[in-house]
């Protein structure tokens, strides 16, 4: 089932809510519409888009009048665009084209990354280095395209309601030499440019802190405004990208992306040690 977009997420949260504010449960709504038990369990949780007539009649039980019932039918017909991503859907994975269009339409990212620099703060050579490592399978143009895609991907943290983005990354990442000295150097020097945008925060975990919680392995927490939905955790893995929903799950993250803040280098720290490795190289 491909992965619902922001706006097919953000619909389908705004019709359970315009359900309850009606004091209707499913059951009652099935009994008023004769739509299917299942179909309105699918459209409320996203795995499915309504049809267009499905929604009328919803908002009618639901009593939604304009101009509220104008902006959801609109935002059913926006509801599977991915915006620039419709350049590169051919060629990159759903889950990670899915990926992108949640980043693009989040207020904050909360990333966590073992071994990479994070996505957003990567140069270009040293994404094109890290994606033929990670991806050795991978042929010339397949890398240049989820290059190109990984740079456009950074003008979030520069429009102009830029992403918020706080970066915890094991001492790992900035001393593994991906692509070379040279390479490594100009990535370490883009960091410490790049942070110094009031809207990006990175700390280092440094070798010396030993065990701590972000061992298992990185993610990502997304937040959104709250008409865009719940917030995210999403997790890349060799076993394939993994979204959670659950509250349980995003709870646990968030713990655990606080644990690693505490535990890690404060920012100013944190450039210290990346500039003295960016030195030795």
């Amino acid at each position: 089932m491909p992965t619902p977009t922001v706006r097919h997420r953000r619909l389908a949260s705004e019709l359970r809510r315009l359900r309850r504010a009606a004091a209707l449960t499913q059951e009652d709504v099935v009994e008023k519409t004769g739509i299917n038990t299942a179909t309105l369990f699918r459209i409320e949780t996203a795995r499915v888009r309504p049809q267009p007539r499905t929604l009328a009649t919803l908002l009618d039980v639901y009593g939604v009048a304009d101009p509220k019932r104008s902006e959801l039918m609109i935002l059913l017909k926006e509801a599977a665009q991915r915006g620039w991503l419709h350049t590169f859907a051919s060629e990159l994975p759903e889950r990670y084209a899915a990926y992108i269009e949640f980043e693009t339409e989040a207020d904050e990212v909360l990333n966590y990354e073992c071994l990479f620099i994070p996505g957003l703060l990567q140069t270009e050579d040293y994404a094109r280095a890290a994606i033929r490592g990670a991806l050795p399978e991978s042929t010339r143009d397949e890398v240049e395209s989820r290059v190109e895609a990984r740079m456009q991907r950074q003008v979030v943290l520069t429009k102009e309601h830029p992403l918020k983005l706080w970066a915890i990354v094991d001492e790992a990442a900035i001393r593994r030499a991906v692509g070379g000295g040279d390479v490594m150097r100009e990535q370490l020097e883009h960091l410490l440019r790049i942070t110094e945008l009031p809207t990006v925060q990175l700390q280092v975990i440094p070798f010396g802190a030993g065990a701590h919680p972000g061992m298992p392995g990185s993610f990502v927490v997304m937040k959104f405004v709250e008409e865009l939905g719940p917030e995210l955790v999403y997790i890349d893995s060799q076993a394939g990208d993994l979204f959670l929903e659950e509250e349980s799950d995003i709870a646990r993250y968030n713990l655990v992306f606080t644990h690693l803040r505490a535990g890690a280098l404060s920012p100013d720290a944190s450039a210290s040690l990346i500039a003295a490795v960016a030195g030795g190289q």
